[in-house]
């Protein structure tokens, strides 16, 4: 079935980026439903007044992301009612203060279910983790402790045998640096400290499955305390 609509003129900014933006609000929306061949790029171009190139273009980037499957001979068609990397675009440029939130569900569960499935040498490799974390140094590379700091986290998402929650955990940690290095360097925010850290892989040591998940969310718990204080939303540097 071929979808037929009026859709909004491009705004000018960048053609392709607008084209995509309008694209894919006809497909989060539903009006192009998955599984739905989309009109023909000459009426696209029509219905957005833009040029034939500048929808092939927007076209292509949103069959690399695999949210349209162009079909020789045939058409192209939703394949996809969401683009994984607009969503994680949108996740990267949110608040500071939705970043620790996020933060801290994931933590939270993480250190459950490593509490849960840990095995001995999730322990160990854990424990050396920790250890090169240390303290953060008053002075020095403090890129290089955010680096540690999160090495021991998503190393705690891993133990957790769950792939899909250590692989987004792992996404967001390193995607998300700029977050941490901006509450790290805001002295009005409260550091967690390594006695903090240790309570969470004493936890997950003991199997404490309760104490884990409240040793993870007190890590963070103070940090969004701090942020709900703030009147202005403070933005992610990333």
């Amino acid at each position: 079935m071929v979808l037929a609509a009026s859709l909004p003129q491009v705004p000018r900014r960048s053609l392709v980026d607008s084209t995509i933006d309008l694209i894919r609000a006809e497909i989060e929306t539903g009006r192009w439903k998955v599984g739905a061949r989309i009109p023909k790029e000459a009426e696209l171009a029509e219905m957005l007044q833009v040029g034939r190139n500048t929808v092939r273009e927007a076209v292509r980037v949103l069959s690399h992301a695999a949210v349209l499957e162009v079909r020789q001979g045939d058409g192209t068609y939703v394949r996809l009612n969401i683009d994984p990397a607009e969503v994680m675009r949108r996740v990267t440029h949110a608040s500071l203060r939705d970043h620790f939130e996020l933060r801290a569900l994931l933590e939270t569960e993480a250190a459950r279910q490593a509490a849960a499935r840990r095995n001995d040498d999730d322990v160990r490799r854990l424990e050396a983790l920790l250890n090169e974390r240390g303290e953060r140094p008053p002075d020095g590379d403090l890129a290089d402790f955010i680096a540690r700091d999160i090495a021991f986290h998503v190393a705690v998402a891993q133990c957790g045998d769950n792939a899909a929650l250590a692989e987004l955990y792992r996404y967001f940690a390193l995607s998300l640096h700029g977050s941490t290095s901006t509450a790290l360097a805001d002295i009005t925010l409260p550091e967690p400290d390594l006695a903090a850290h240790r309570r969470v892989f004493d936890a997950i040591r003991d199997r404490d499955e309760s104490g884990a998940a409240e040793a993870a969310r007190a890590i963070v718990g103070p940090i969004l305390d701090a942020l709900a204080n703030v009147e202005t939303p403070v933005t992610s540097s990333v």
